[in-house]
């Protein structure tokens, strides 16, 4: 199968010209050996069966002979092998000049804990599943990066022919490379429901060698997965747990925390810009999974389910969106946050670069939520100026002034067509959307 480009692909390229090694992490089969072996000219894979025992014992006992093989040179799997980093960290130490000749891949069913850091010799960025761009399903002609940098980029008019009915499917199916090599449509719901298998089974004992049970486990994920893409307290998540199992707040505490190392549950963490005085910013992080479809697989859900049941759908489809906005902010240096307070002021996402220009996002099933979604985003803006004109009034002792956004966005599932409303709010159709 031929190589797929990814958005993280001119990024890893632009890193490795100022490092010499860089370390790839992210969830079990998002691609991160794939992408890795397009840039190197020796792969030496540790789990290779009819090698395994011959590198183990190199990596054992003189692990600078691999470094004699022609360069850049892959370590997949490179936790089998701990020596390794140790390793490239002393090479990278004593050619300080030299850049893009290692790239170590592996598992995140396994931590090892190295004896140096590498901060400042080995690199490392976040790879994440395929979004709808890369997978095919957007047609990728709306650019996230282009509407900030651009403020003549014409939208309007752009058509998406991503039905709701696909939608339905694609959350399901998730986005795993390896359905891209699979015929049958059916059998590529079958990739996301063998991952959440095997990460309650077996990933969240054997990422730091400690038993768990496999059914306070697979009942967390359940409980992850009911509350997905919500606010809802620690302590929703434990009585869910305690209501079948017997167990403690700390335990639950650190299988979550095994579960976020294994790059399957992540928080989106709260923007609390006080731009209300009295005002209670909800600082609760938004739970989501790395893919929607390892939750939607811990409820048994089908893609026909969602033809009766759109609010679970809603919640679903906000985290695929999630996960596509998280992707691209890790190419961008940006940061993906949401905003809630007690007055009802919210968005779905806050996407910020790193110079501090923003995004107000909300993210919508139904073109007939989109009236009421730009009405909140145009008052978070108005908040934001009305707060910004009040600190400025007082000359003596003015306070924080917030930057008002530079973009206001509606994706919607179910747009057929981009356009720009009358007070400038972006309509973007989620199968239009890319980088």
């Amino acid at each position: 199968m031929d190589y797929i480009a990814r958005v993280i692909d001119k990024y890893i390229d632009e890193k490795i010209k100022a490092f010499n090694a860089l370390n790839i992490v992210g969830p079990k089969g998002c691609g991160k050996t794939r992408t890795a072996k397009e840039r190197c000219k020796t792969v030496i894979e540790f789990q290779d069966e009819e090698k395994r025992s011959s590198y183990l014992n190199i990596a054992a006992t003189s692990p600078r002979l691999f470094l004699k093989n022609e360069r850049p040179i892959l370590f997949d799997e490179w936790q089998d092998a701990p020596k390794i980093w140790g390793t490239i960290r002393k090479e990278c130490d004593d050619n300080p000049e030299a850049v893009g000749e290692f790239y170590l891949t592996g598992s995140t069913s396994k931590k090892v804990d190295t004896p140096h850091t590498g901060t400042g010799r080995i690199s490392e960025v976040t790879m994440y599943p395929m979004t709808l761009f890369e997978s095919g399903d957007s047609n990728g002609t709306i650019s996230l990066s282009e509407l900030f940098n651009n403020e003549e980029y014409d939208i309007d008019g752009i058509k998406s022919d991503l039905t709701l009915e696909k939608l339905f499917y694609i959350i399901c199916r998730g986005g795993w490379p390896r359905c891209l090599a699979i015929k049958d449509d059916e059998a590529k719901l079958q990739i996301a429901v063998d991952y959440f298998e095997q990460i309650y089974k077996k990933d969240i004992s054997a990422i730091d060698n400690v038993k768990r049970n496999q059914e306070w486990a697979r009942t967390i994920l359940w409980s992850y997965a009911r509350n997905m893409a919500t606010l809802s307290k620690r302590t929703v998540i434990n009585s869910d747990v305690r209501a079948t199992h017997d167990i403690s707040d700390v335990t639950i505490s650190s299988y979550i925390e095994a579960l976020e190392n294994l790059f399957v549950i992540k928080d989106i963490d709260a923007w609390t810009p006080q731009i209300r005085s009295k005002t209670a910013i909800r600082s609760a992080s938004k739970h989501i999974f790395i893919d929607p479809s390892i939750g939607l697989a811990a409820l048994g859900i089908k893609p026909e389910y969602f033809y009766n049941d759109l609010d679970m759908f809603g919640h679903a489809f906000e985290n695929m969106v999630l996960r596509d906005l998280l992707s691209y902010a890790e190419t961008q240096n940006a940061r993906v946050m949401h905003y809630s307070d007690d007055t009802g002021l919210e968005a779905d996402a806050v996407y910020q670069l790193a110079d501090g220009r923003y995004a107000l996002i909300e993210i919508k099933t139904g073109m007939n939520a989109i009236p009421k979604a730009e009405e909140g985003l145009l008052k978070f803006k108005e908040v934001i100026r009305i707060h910004n004109e009040k600190v400025l009034s007082n000359k003596e002792h003015p306070g924080v002034v917030y930057r008002e956004p530079s973009l206001l966005i509606v994706v919607c599932a179910n747009a057929d067509m981009a356009y720009t409303t009358e007070n400038g709010v972006k309509v973007i159709p989620v199968g239009c959307l890319r980088d």
